[in-house]
């Protein structure tokens, strides 16, 4: 697992951005695949996911993730939910002890948050859509209801797509210089005439800079070329690969 330097220096929360290693999984799930919505043994996904459960000190019942569908919707967790009764989201705030939050990705942004002081966690998927939809700023603002201040909030964006493999289309281009031409910035010309290369971790940690957050550390690692420590959607559609492993990124208060 990777940790964030900013996130392990805090008393009483445990977190883990966790790679492919230690899992029991095999062929293209080789390694700890944590999706349910994969096509892997579900006997496996649930060993694996105990075993993150376990790095971040819960019980597997515990270790909760959302059914995720690129929103920015945040829900909050008081208690365990069932893997079958999985909320619809793509954020997930606490303040119990003892509950560990996570988000699944396999190119996409990871984001987990921390307030120290009001014992506010948060996690949240920032892909293109997520991220450019407001998740960030909807997660700050599902930890403030919870007695978080954004000002003192701790933010670390996980391994994500890189930009020199992350290629879009024009139409996506358009679509960011509409809402601000400022994100120009994040797009450099793709070799591909009509198409560009888009800074994904870039501009999530400019989302969550302009949100107020003022601790943000990133990562940055990639996804997409590191094919034997993670997962990668793009790599896999390019491989022609029937399916692909997720990584779960999750965050818990000691309880």
């Amino acid at each position: 697992m990777l940790k964030a330097k900013n996130l392990e220096a805090l008393d009483g929360i445990r977190h883990a951005f966790f790679t492919r290693d230690g899992g029991v999984s095999s062929g293209v799930y080789e390694g700890l695949n944590g999706g349910t919505g994969s096509n892997d043994k579900p006997e496996h996904v649930a060993e694996n996911r105990a075993r993150m459960a376990a790095a971040v000190g819960v019980k597997p019942e515990n270790f909760l993730t959302a059914y995720q569908i690129h929103s920015p919707d945040v829900v909050v967790a008081e208690k365990p939910w069932p893997q079958s009764e999985r909320p619809k989201a793509d954020a997930i705030v606490t303040k119990v002890p003892g509950l560990a939050i996570g988000i699944s990705t396999a190119d996409c942004g990871p984001v987990l948050f921390a307030d120290p002081q009001a014992r506010v966690l948060g996690a949240a998927h920032a892909g293109w859509r997520g991220a450019f939809g407001g998740v960030i700023e909807s997660t700050l603002s599902a930890m403030e209801k919870l007695g978080a201040d954004r000002s003192r909030v701790v933010a670390a964006a996980g391994p994500m797509i890189s930009q020199p493999n992350y290629e879009v289309g024009q139409e996506l281009v358009d679509r960011f210089l509409a809402a601000d031409p400022a994100n120009a910035k994040f797009f450099i010309p793709a070799a591909r005439p009509g198409h560009a290369m888009f800074d994904l971790p870039g501009y999530v940690v400019a989302r969550l800079k302009a949100a107020g957050v003022r601790h943000v550390e990133n990562l940055a690692v990639c996804t997409y070329g590191n094919p034997s420590q993670f997962y990668s959607y793009r790599r896999s559609t390019h491989r022609a690969e029937p399916d692909y492993g997720r990584h779960i990124n999750a965050i818990a208060l000691s309880g």
